[in-house]
């Protein structure tokens, strides 16, 4: 049977789209309930009230699908709290609606949708090019960390987190597919790493830019300390 906790686990798949991390881990889910009815009420709220509406859209969205998803559920409830367009957000997910309908005219939903799939691809980008110059550091040559396949690369978070996106976006993940790809799936060979790595280096920076401001705002406004892999990596 659903409960809370079952629901927090499948709101544990959703994640925010510069962070790329789970929104129960960032501190956005506030409240969680499931009633004898099997009715389920989810609250978020953002780090700041001025969140880009298409994101906070895409993570509310992500939410109630997420939910909707556990068996026995009758109804789903997901709400935006202190947000500056969480009136018309809000609207939307509980008319199933898509960003449209939120905001007419804004933009279209399939745009929203390849948005979504956008970050993802940078979030493939900046997690390889992290394994890769771990592996450089540890001593191994281009040719080697080219060389390598899924099945052998170390069991991290960023590994892991690279495979579940490559199924994400239909790219092979087996354990025999080449380990680090380019965006339509190729293999990165071992004379184009350098230039590969010095391009990864520049998206993980336009995500990191992003991703520091939010992570200042989760420290000072819920005491919430999320881990810089940047720094991690250092």
């Amino acid at each position: 049977m659903t409960d809370a906790s079952s629901v927090l686990e499948a709101l544990a798949e959703v994640r925010d789209p510069e962070l790329d991390e789970p929104i129960t881990r960032l501190g956005f889910v506030t409240f969680c309930e499931v009633s004898d009815e099997r009715e389920v009420v989810v609250v978020l709220r953002l780090p700041t009230p001025q969140c880009a509406p298409n994101f906070a859209f895409l993570m509310a969205a992500d939410a109630r699908a997420a939910v909707r998803r556990l068996p026995d559920v009758e109804a789903v409830s997901v709400k935006l709290e202190d947000h500056y367009t969480g009136k018309e957000i809000n609207g939307a997910i509980s008319r199933s609606e898509g960003f449209t309908g939120a905001f007419p005219g804004e933009t279209e939903d399939d745009e929203l949708a390849a948005l979504r799939e956008l970050f993802l691809r940078k979030a493939l980008v900046a997690r390889q090019s992290r394994l890769c110059e771990r592996l450089l550091a540890g001593g191994e040559t281009p040719e080697r960390v080219t060389g390598r396949r899924v099945g052998e690369l170390p069991d991290t978070a960023d590994a892991r987190r690279c495979v579940e996106i490559r199924r994400h976006l239909g790219i092979a993940s087996g354990r025999d597919s080449p380990a680090f790809v380019l965006p339509d799936g190729a293999p990165i060979g071992a004379g184009e790493l350098t230039r590969w790595l010095h391009t990864a280096k520049l998206v993980r920076m336009g995500l990191e830019v992003n991703g520091g401001i939010c992570r200042s705002l989760l420290r000072a406004h819920r005491g919430v300390q999320i881990e810089d892999p940047e720094e991690v990596l250092t």
